[in-house]
């Protein structure tokens, strides 16, 4: 091109004659060298490449050396929930409706044809059965050795001049440590670019097709069971000595009932800390719930009906709370919620920090705050540890 239309206006055989990318393709092929010496190259880059697997998925082709993200994955499209024959699947922290809608791989769909099957008419365990059976079983973007893809990607970058779009796919179980293996080898390998996308880590758009949330794989059931574990959570707020009871489903919180400690209508030893919350059903429809629980001697014993026991307004409240505790949001995310409740009520306002202290022991270690700096150090060094926010570059600690 160049000897038909011109070297682009910049170009000067002298100025590029160190680059690394010129050497290498002069050592491997100094015929060509000497010729572009001369004549000139036409466009200053020889080599970029797109997003491999979107444009695969566009052209449908394959996505060459890349491995497919998923066979079948789910995407999420955001939706006004009051337009017609919409169906809301999702609604996201800041309270955005979503529709869910499953993406097959086009080679996936190939196969599932050859061998009789029905993309468009299968359930989410079908699925599930049948990616089982495929060729891209555990061959998947999540399946493969990352650390070894980077690498793989700093070789093919030796001959690329300009950088390549790829992303590394990692599970939402990943480890700090791994991520930074990840952009360290990224480095040394010679990449000029890398991008890393951990499962979950965003609210919206591509997704597994695993029903799981951003508590790494919490699926709340579709009915509440009718025993759930539960804790026991003592705590002072102000002066008074307040109770919270918090039911716990697939280890994190699944309902909290929470009020000051009156002895005389539920007496329940210091020294226990864990039961089970029963679900009753009352003959006229109603229901109630019993806190149960082992005295030292073994037996069983019940108090009864906990949710009324406390004012009918912090039930109220609670079941508001409990709400959005079962439908999966992040706890760290529930915390700030409540944090930022602003009530006329002086009584309520001590009921919103009694569930606030009683939540806080519940987010994972290492959770990092929203918008938070250290007040000490002024870093955005904050995460929770054991419930209390500790800064990681000085070692403040909110709990003292």
């Amino acid at each position: 091109m160049a000897k038909e239309r011109g070297a682009f206006p910049l170009y000067n055989t002298r100025k590029e004659a160190a680059n690394p990318m010129i050497r290498r393709i002069k050592a491997a092929d100094p015929v060509l060298y000497k010729e572009m010496s001369k004549a000139g190259r036409r466009n200053i880059a020889m080599l970029t490449i797109a997003p491999t697997g979107t444009t695969s998925l566009m052209s449908q082709t394959t996505s060459g050396i890349e491995p497919v993200f998923l066979p079948v994955y789910k995407r999420r499209r955001k939706v006004n929930p009051n337009d017609k024959a919409v169906n809301v699947t999702f609604t996201d922290e800041v309270g955005d409706s979503w529709e869910e809608y499953n993406v097959f791989h086009h080679h996936f769909i190939t196969w599932l044809a050859v061998n009789g099957y029905d993309h468009k008419k299968l359930g989410n365990d079908e699925i599930d059965e049948l990616v089982k059976k495929s060729p891209y079983y555990k061959a998947t973007s999540n399946d493969i050795d990352w650390v070894s893809k980077v690498r793989m990607q700093g070789a093919i970058q030796q001959w690329v001049d300009h950088s390549i779009s790829v992303t590394v796919n990692l599970p939402n179980s990943v480890t700090e440590e791994l991520v930074d293996k990840v952009y360290r080898t990224a480095w040394e390998s010679g990449c000029k670019g890398v991008t890393v996308y951990r499962d979950g880590s965003r609210a919206g758009v591509l997704v597994s097709n695993k029903e799981k949330n951003e508590d790494g794989g919490y699926k709340p059931p579709l009915k509440r069971p009718e025993a759930l574990d539960a804790d026991i959570v003592r705590f002072k707020n102000g002066d008074e000595d307040w109770i919270a009871f918090v039911g716990i489903y697939n280890d994190r919180p699944y309902e909290i009932f929470t009020g000051k400690i009156e002895e005389d209508a539920m007496f329940i030893p210091k020294r226990i800390t864990k039961g089970s919350i029963i679900k009753v059903r009352e003959e006229d429809g109603s229901k109630r719930y019993d806190f149960q629980y082992k005295d030292k001697y073994g037996y069983t014993n019940t108090v009864g009906g906990i949710s009324r026991l406390f004012s009918e307004e912090f039930w109220n409240y609670a079941k508001l709370i409990s709400g959005v505790l079962r439908n999966g949001m992040p706890i760290v995310d529930i915390v700030s919620l409540v944090s930022g409740l602003h009530l006329n009520s002086e009584t309520i306002n001590t009921w919103k920090n009694g569930v606030e202290r009683a939540l806080h022991r519940y987010i994972p270690n290492g959770t990092k705050p929203k918008n938070l700096i250290c007040p000490e150090c002024g870093q955005e060094s904050l995460v929770y540890q054991e419930g209390c926010l500790v800064c990681t570059s000085c070692g403040h600690s909110k709990c003292g």
